[in-house]
């Protein structure tokens, strides 16, 4: 179908109307209770720059009614949701939905209950190795045997000797993930990956010249991967005092590094390993696209010089040749027992406020835009089972949403499975740890709301507007390329509400079709439960069993689409076309 912003060009007409050459404004009602309007397809957008490549991939999805249970809806509502499909926010991107592997976990594909959760999810991507482990990781290692310029003992941030702890691609033991078995879980999974490789040992090789052999080790493994991965990081956290690299025995050096990191240095350092890598790539007859790492906010006053000058450093060096730009953020404040308000409103407030730092760096560095992927984030909010609560899946939705309406390319949470620290656990698994009460490779409440939230989303954003602008209800919205609209309403409050849904440029059809998911027992604080339609887990924690096999609640969109939000609440939406 052609596609046209102007009315007076083309109209689809989905019932019979008196003209087609009335205003957008005219056209537009609040109700849909039988009087239809002209719905015109509007124009996709130009691909943001910040999006890019992560938007390859991208397909038109056509909605498919799910099995459902016939639902009564309130009479009235108290707040009104404005669903505007006049106009594409953007595409959405395929990339923000991944996760994070680590070499903890098992080797994966040996947990064929993972597997099938992972498959039912189908995050897209899962990186790997996965966080600060990747500065001492060696892919083509086996246990116990580093290469020779790989020192014994490194520097720490305060300048004491440490065991570097290094890690091996090539352990096959039950308890870690090995090369080969992550690339064979994302091909039994029908997911992609992200590589961090080791920028660490450019810093505390002790070769004659660090960097190029850290770079011609990269580069060995783009060979090794022969196209199977697009998508490539150089070091995880570098400019991180916890970072292996950070400081440096400079006596042991032998290229004149300074003994801390600084942006500067990784800058012209990325130079190096990205044209080794890239000449690898061109051996495989596959592009890859390679990342450099920004902080994601403007450091404190009491942050390290790294920090200080870290992204016009790297801007300065690389800032032309990077592919994309890689941030992390956690969203909460560290280690601090916040509360459910405080972790929701974060969701908005952080990632607007990266979208605008990276932004004016970009601009202050005269760097032009690139694609940028969160390939960490999660939240750091500890003391009350904050990371394994229905909570932390309401703020992942917001998360999501707002990726989406930021236009970021890329996401990767962390992560899929870690250690349970009395409820501190970033899994979206747990590992079963007999503490926690759960079963190995138990979804975690996040998991539902990451699945349902995929499962009912579509393929464009579109904007919408709360009426009251107070309330506790953030919402996200999408159009289905076979026509529908999708919602997700998110109840932010302890108070039950009633919302009704208006319309642009959209006329609703017979029916439609919502999940709700809320905490366990009627909660209104955190809860390790989650209750998809009333239905809910048999033990103390988690969501139902047959999760995909949970029917949609159902009713008529003929006079109109009201539905009920519980308090601490996310209902997710499909209406019918007509």
């Amino acid at each position: 179908m052609r596609r046209t912003n102007s009315i007076g060009i083309v109209c689809l007409v989905l019932t019979i109307v008196t003209a087609c050459s009335k205003s957008t404004a005219e056209t537009d009602t609040g109700e849909n209770k039988g009087d239809s309007i002209i719905v015109t397809v509007p124009s996709d957008p130009s691909l943001a720059g910040t999006i890019g490549f992560f938007m390859e991939g991208w397909a038109k999805k056509t909605f498919s009614a799910p099995s459902y249970t016939e639902k009564t809806v309130p009479a009235s509502a108290t707040l009104t949701v404005t669903v505007d499909a006049s106009t594409v926010v953007t595409k959405v991107s395929p990339a923000l939905f991944g996760n994070n592997s680590n070499l903890y976990m098992s080797q994966m594909v040996t947990e064929q209950s993972l597997l099938t959760h992972l498959t039912n999810l189908h995050p897209g991507i899962i990186r790997f190795p996965g966080g600060n482990l990747s500065s001492v990781f060696f892919w083509n290692g086996l246990p116990g045997n580093p290469p020779a310029d790989a020192p014994a003992t490194i520097k720490d941030a305060d300048g004491n000797s440490i065991d570097p702890g290094y890690w091996y691609g090539g352990n096959t033991a039950g308890w870690t993930l090995s090369l080969d078995n992550y690339y064979s879980m994302l091909q039994q999974t029908g997911n992609e990956g992200i590589i961090t490789v080791n920028y660490g040992y450019a810093r505390y090789g002790t070769s004659a010249d660090p960097v190029a052999a850290a770079a011609h080790l990269a580069a060995d493994w783009v060979r090794y991967d022969k196209g199977r991965t697009r998508y490539w990081e150089i070091g995880n956290e570098s400019n991180g005092t916890w970072q292996a690299g950070y400081r440096i025995d400079v006596a042991a050096n032998k290229d004149g590094q300074p003994e801390m990191v600084t942006g500067d240095l990784y800058g012209r350092h990325y130079k190096v390993f990205a044209d080794s890598m890239r000449k690898a790539a061109a051996e495989n007859g596959k592009p890859i696209y390679i990342g450099a790492q920004l902080l994601e906010h403007a450091p404190a006053v009491w942050a390290t010089a790294t920090d200080q000058s870290w992204n016009s450093g790297v801007l300065k060096q690389a800032g032309s040749g990077a592919d994309y730009f890689i941030v992390h953020s956690y969203y909460t404040p560290y280690n601090t027992n916040s509360n459910p308000p405080e972790i929701l409103a974060s969701a908005v407030t952080v990632t607007k406020a990266m979208s605008d730092y990276l932004a004016s760096s970009l601009s202050t560095a005269g760097v032009s835009t690139k694609p940028v992927a969160l390939t960490e984030w999660n939240i750091f909010a500890v003391g009350s089972q904050q990371m394994v609560s229905q909570v932390a899946g309401m703020h992942a939705v917001m998360v999501l949403g707002e990726l989406m309406k930021n236009k970021f390319g890329m996401a990767s949470r962390w992560d899929i499975a870690n250690s349970w620290e009395n409820g501190n656990d970033h899994g979206l698994f747990s590992q079963g740890e007999a503490a926690s009460g759960e079963t190995k490779w138990a979804p975690r409440p996040a998991f539902y709301y990451f699945y349902f939230f995929q499962k009912f989303l579509g393929d464009r954003f579109i904007n919408t507007q709360v009426s009251d602008s107070t309330s506790n209800i953030s919402t996200y919205a999408s159009t289905f390329s076979s026509g529908e609209v999708s919602v997700a309403l998110v109840n932010k409050g302890t108070n039950q509400q009633n919302v009704k849904l208006a319309f642009k440029n959209f006329n609703a059809g017979n029916r439609f079709y919502w999940y709700v998911l809320t905490g366990g027992d009627g909660s209104t604080s955190f809860s390790r439960k989650v209750f998809v339609n009333g239905e809910g887990p048999s033990g103390v924690a988690g969501g139902p069993a047959n999760y995909t096999a949970v029917k949609a609640y159902e009713a008529s969109a003929q006079q109109g689409v009201t539905v009920t939000l519980p308090p601490l609440s996310v209902v997710f939406m499909v209406v019918d076309k007509k």
